[in-house]
């Protein structure tokens, strides 16, 4: 009896462990992939001159099994790892040891702009000179599709003798697939493979080689050469070009079918660093997390300290607050607009009336007549049938018709080929409130159109109430001098900064709506498994695309300018962008259709002509950031993490943000308290900034002028006249705020530009109340 009991008090046990009471255990033993930071400086004298065996003692110390995936020495000290939750909080406290962070997966953010941006009318010696053939630029993404006319060599000179990098061979992809335009393609998946498993090389090449696209568009956007009569099935036909055609191209694939894993990214820029880029491009992001935690603004502050400018998407999560990615004030953080090009289709209803929408839909069937319409969600027994998701078309109900289908959750083109396989002859898709009128070009498999919300709306009440109703599709093809243009898109990730709310953010937009650039050869402009069309350049959109605009007009500026510092370039991009039209109003912000703010466009939208000769830059050193961390009050092991040397804040200096000298303003004061009478308790909130301008042009005099929407915060710049005698010269001025009590989640917006009546140099301010 008493063996008995005992059998079922251990079956007792063993069924509440497989009910979750050992699933804590089993999850402590659960391994990922972790970075660990090294402090250099801390290295025993046994081991000196011999780090990886340092690192891979250090990692001995908790387990005897565990190997390094990478080892890292360019833009960080130490290593990545798989281990055991348990074993990295063991490690943590080893000496030696700075910090052990999770991995991260991120995202990928996903012609007519050179005309837009004025390219077209800046002097040769900018945009052709030999100069700019020494730029390099690194794109970390989907790697690379070499045969891609984009990577034409034609007329370039040999590869630059700083050039350390190389061809790296892998499946479809072999080392001679580089030439005078592409010199460099490496892959990085060690991170992918252990947090994924390996690559399934029936699907996607373990090579540089690019199976999206997406890698292949931002490259060739940043530095693609000319290529004429270019077009995406007829669509905005004419020369396709990259924003700086004589630099040079590195691919470092990173994202994968499954992400793209933060290991492999610090492994890339590591690679990169040490290879000679002058330019990082990365349209990728993830979450918000503290710069010191965060793999990107690590591997970005060595690039930053070495002279290469770092160039990233702000997200696609807008029209959102608080939404945008990779905050560091060394990277810059680039969200997108519009250019002046549309691609019209109209949807035409048997009542007669035509609502405009935007389609890249070029094939054999087309809707020459007017045909029965029918709403998604009444042809469906789904909850989530209106949004023509996979599997939820009763096809007897829209069969030979025309689907209205709602815009969200699965992709755009996705739905259309649910359409079609359900047997219907078209679709309008129709924008809800999340979208607003924001409209993106798609290469449908069907007859296809998008339409804004308030159209999609108009359309359903003809469907509902129209007891036959009938619609067609009419395309028009490419229509060139839309207006008005730029436009913020909405889907481009917004401020405030969630992280520092002192600097400003985004820094700039720049095209990213409807792009044409290089694509691929193994998969269709849909990016769906069933599209077997097959096209040279595609047309996408997103901050991905944005970001290598400003990626390749750095490597412009970089050409024309070797000798400026990162913070420099990102300064001249700034203070010239502009924010109003030519007819003086404010730049749109299509999510809303009014005026937009610097939480949307930064400094404002990129003018690369105005750029090249800015009069006046806002400069940083390594130091001025190292203060900025100590402002943020880092302590030295999240100092090293960044600067990967000891360096210790001095305890008798005050540091402070507002003296750091970026070239936008952000203002954050605290709502005052209210007292017994509904009066406030305090009086105003004075904050002082000092900036530094550093002469790059002719000698000269300069002015301020302030510019507010409110009259909440008098702003007083002093002095107001700064005078510059020789190139390099540097003047100082301080700027006070004085700002009144104001309701909680409060903002309003000024500018402050300087000029010789030659040059402005602008900066946007930003006023927060929390």
């Amino acid at each position: 009896m008493r063996t008995r009991k005992m059998m079922m008090g251990s079956l007792l046990m063993v069924l509440l462990c497989l009910l979750g009471s050992c699933r804590a255990s089993v999850a402590s033993q659960e391994k990922k992939t972790y970075i660990v930071h090294m402090a250099k400086s801390q290295i025993p004298a046994a081991f000196e001159g011999r780090h990886q065996d340092w690192y891979q003692s250090s990692l001995r110390s908790v387990s005897a099994a565990a190997e390094m995936m990478y080892t890292y020495a360019n833009v960080a000290h130490g290593y990545s790892t798989r281990m055991t939750a348990s074993q990295a909080e063991s490690l943590s406290t080893r000496p030696g040891i700075l910090s052990v962070v999770p991995e991260s997966r991120y995202e990928l953010h996903t012609t007519r702009t050179p005309l837009f941006l004025g390219l077209d009318s800046t002097p040769e010696d900018y945009t052709e000179s030999e100069s700019t053939s020494e730029v390099v630029i690194g794109v970390l993404d989907t790697g690379v599709w070499p045969e891609s006319r984009s990577f034409h060599d034609a007329g370039m000179s040999p590869i630059p003798t700083s050039w350390k990098g190389t061809c790296e061979s892998g499946t479809n992809f072999n080392s001679s697939s580089c030439n005078r335009k592409l010199i460099g393609a490496r892959f990085f998946s060690k991170g992918y493979e252990a947090a994924l498993g390996p690559v399934d090389e029936t699907r996607e090449s373990r090579s540089p080689r690019d199976d999206d696209g997406h890698g292949t568009h931002t490259s060739s956007t940043a530095a693609g050469s000319a290529v004429a009569d270019a077009s995406l099935l007829g669509y905005a036909s004419g020369t396709a070009r990259g924003m700086a055609t004589r630099a040079r191209v590195a691919a470092y694939k990173v994202c994968w079918q499954g992400g793209c894993f933060s290991s492999d990214i610090l492994a890339a820029m590591d690679t990169a660093v040490a290879d000679g880029v002058d330019v990082l491009s990365m349209s990728l992001g993830g979450g918000t997390a503290d710069y010191y935690r965060d793999s990107v603004a690590v591997g970005a502050f060595a690039a930053m300290e070495k002279g290469i400018v770092v160039s990233c998407s702000a997200g696609n999560a807008g029209p959102s607050a608080y939404s945008l990615s990779n905050l560091a004030p060394w990277i810059m953080t680039v969200g997108a607009g519009t250019i002046d090009r549309d691609f019209p289709a109209f949807a035409s209803l048997g009542n007669g009336r035509n609502y405009s929408g935007v389609s890249l839909y070029r094939g054999d069937a087309v809707l020459s007549s007017l045909l029965p319409i029918v709403y998604a969600g009444n042809a469906t027994n789904m909850t989530n049938g209106n949004l023509c998701m996979t599997g939820t078309l009763i096809p007897e109900k829209v069969a030979g018709k025309v689907v209205l289908c709602d815009r969200g959750v699965n992709p755009r083109v996705q739905k259309g080929a649910v359409v079609k396989a359900a047997g219907g002859a078209g679709m309008i898709l129709a924008n809800t409130e999340a979208n607003g009128e924001e409209l993106v070009a798609d290469a449908h498999l069907l007859p296809a159109t998008a339409v804004g919300q308030k159209s999609g709306d108009a359309i359903k009440q003809y469907v509902f109430t129209d007891p036959n109703p009938t619609a067609t599709i009419l395309f028009e093809g490419t229509k060139v001098g839309v207006q008005p243009s730029p436009v913020v898109a909405a889907f481009s990730s917004r401020g405030p900064n969630g992280l520092t709310p002192e600097i400003l953010k985004p820094d700039m937009i720049a095209p990213g709506v409807n792009i044409l650039a290089g694509w691929a050869g193994n998969v269709g402009p849909t990016g769906l498994a069933t599209d077997a069309r097959r096209v040279g350049f595609n047309i996408i959109s997103g901050t991905s695309m944005s970001c290598p605009h400003v990626s390749g007009l750095s490597g412009l500026l970089k050409g024309a300018h070797p000798d400026w510092s990162p913070a420099a370039i990102k300064s001249a991009l700034m203070t010239t962008a502009y924010i109003l039209y030519k007819d003086g109003k404010q730049i749109e912000d299509i999510s809303t259709g009014l005026a937009s703010t610097p939480f949307d466009y930064g400094a404002g939208h990129v003018d690369p002509v105005s750029a090249l000769d800015p009069g006046l830059v806002y400069d940083l050193t390594v130091d001025d950031y190292l203060g900025f961390l100590c402002a943020l009050n880092y302590g030295p092991s999240q100092i090293n993490t960044l600067a990967r040397r000891n360096y210790t804040c001095d305890a008798s200096k005050k540091y402070s943000l507002g003296d750091f000298n970026y070239p936008s303003f952000s203002v954050a004061f605290k709502t005052a308290t209210q007292g017994g009478d509904n009066n406030t308790t305090s009086g105003p909130t004075v904050a002082k900034y000092t900036r530094t301008l550093t002469n790059v042009g002719t000698p000269g005099t300069y002015k301020a002028t302030i510019k507010s929407e409110s009259q909440a915060v008098k702003i007083e710049v002093e002095p107001d006249t700064l005078s510059f005698s020789k190139p390099n010269d540097r003047q100082s001025y301080t700027v006070t705020f004085t700002a009144g009590s104001m309701p909680s989640s409060t903002n309003s917006f000024a500018r402050i530009e300087w000029s010789d009546g030659q040059h402005v140099v602008g900066s946007p301010v930003a006023f927060s109340w929390t």
